[in-house]
């Protein structure tokens, strides 16, 4: 069911706000803090209270907590001063109290195309005779997305984490994806797991689409397959887009700390893959997307459990941490496009700026984000979104 209060409406189903029925973008955390002080408003809400509704428990600094509040106020027309529907009870914590009117479901702002898209997915054969899993939809152009490693290609496409960036994309596009091998519903148990592996499965799945040429979008590990693919097929990539991408993996950056962070990861991961409660997890949701809502790291968790085994994840962050095609940056020809969170601490954004600098007429785009996996609502969304659909329209 939809809220109703002063011009505003909150649906959490399809986790929308609109104000005088135009679409407020929000942070998720923002969303998720006013939807919490909706539901308890017949009391106050805690500090505590809110840390644990929205935040899971996390430990959240009072800075943090203090402009989600003002964020929620402002999406709503609110402010401190005003107190008009958040209201501060001093020494106590805040109460919602505007009036609420709650709507039945026929009566909630209509949603265009609320529907998710219909996709196909079929298989193809790698040229060392692995199975991929690979799934198409939308009209248009073809975006091919090249792969990354904890995809699975049904399940990201209901994912509040992925979904949005790939739905949107298919609303413009043919969106052609896919799960590398050991990954989703592709081939788990196989010998090689490697970039040339990888590479091989980026080659047969090009292999299979009709068009002769196509876009290629790409983010964290992805990006250099991409990169690769580029540079040695330029007569069929029109358009290159690499979203917190990297060229070197950890191994490859030449600072000690990389190594280190990397073998702390796969320790971790051996121990708790798919656990919400270990180490594992809170380090892993912390580092790729640490603003996430209590949803989105729920997802985040199944993905995990989803995707892969602990063991195969091992193998691929392995392969991942040995990556280094700087050498091929020079020989991209095709227009690219490189975007990157300044925030992000899974490719760092030096790493964006090494791509973008080393491929010839490449437009760098710096995003205000911390997340490695930028989220719908977050500031950055709308101009990462924006500035991909206009570079791939020229």
């Amino acid at each position: 069911m939809g809220i109703r209060f002063g011009d505003c409406e909150l649906d959490e189903a399809r986790r929308e706000l609109r104000r005088g029925g135009a679409l407020v973008p929000v942070e998720p955390q923002v969303f998720d803090l006013l939807a919490h002080l909706i539901r308890h408003r017949d009391r106050v809400v805690t500090r505590d209270d809110m840390i644990e509704g929205v935040w899971g428990g996390r430990i959240v600094s009072e800075s943090t907590l203090s402009s989600r509040i003002n964020a929620a106020r402002r999406a709503i027309g609110d402010s401190g001063e005003a107190q008009a529907m958040i209201r501060t009870i001093a020494r106590r914590g805040l109460r919602f109290v505007a009036d609420v009117t709650e709507l039945a479901p026929d009566a909630a702002s209509p949603v265009p195309n609320a529907a998710p898209p219909r996709q196909e997915v079929r298989f193809c054969r790698t040229g060392d005779g692995v199975t991929l899993a690979v799934a198409s939809s939308g009209k248009g152009p073809v975006l091919l997305r090249a792969g990354t490693w904890l995809t699975h290609v049904e399940h990201d496409w209901t994912s509040p984490l992925f979904a949005p960036l790939l739905r949107r994309f298919a609303a413009r596009h043919q969106l052609v994806r896919y799960d590398i091998r050991g990954c989703g519903l592709s081939d788990h148990d196989v010998g090689d797991i490697s970039f040339e592996a990888f590479r091989c499965d980026l080659e047969a799945v090009a292999a299979t689409i009709e068009a002769p040429q196509f876009a290629l979008v790409a983010s964290s590990q992805g990006a250099a397959l991409a990169i690769d693919f580029a540079a040695r097929h330029p007569e069929r990539v029109t358009h290159l887009v690499i979203i917190g991408g990297f060229a070197r993996g950890r191994h490859r950056r030449g600072q000690p700390a990389e190594k280190d962070k990397a073998q702390a990861i796969l320790t971790l991961m051996r121990q708790g893959w798919g656990d919400p409660r270990s180490a594992f997890m809170r380090m892993f949701s912390s580092m790729y997307v640490p603003k996430s809502s209590p949803e989105q790291l729920h997802w985040w968790i199944d993905a995990q459990r989803a995707t892969t085994s602990a063991e195969a994840a091992v193998r691929i962050r392995e392969a991942i941490d040995e990556i280094d095609v700087t050498d091929l940056l020079a020989s991209v020809r095709a227009p690219t496009l490189v975007l990157h969170g300044r925030g992000d601490s899974v490719a760092p954004f030096e790493e964006g700026r090494l791509i973008a600098a080393g491929i010839p007429g490449a437009r760098f785009v710096e995003l205000d984000s911390d997340n490695h996996v930028v989220l719908e609502g977050e500031p950055a969304w709308s101009r990462m979104t924006a500035e991909i659909e206009t570079f791939l329209t020229v």
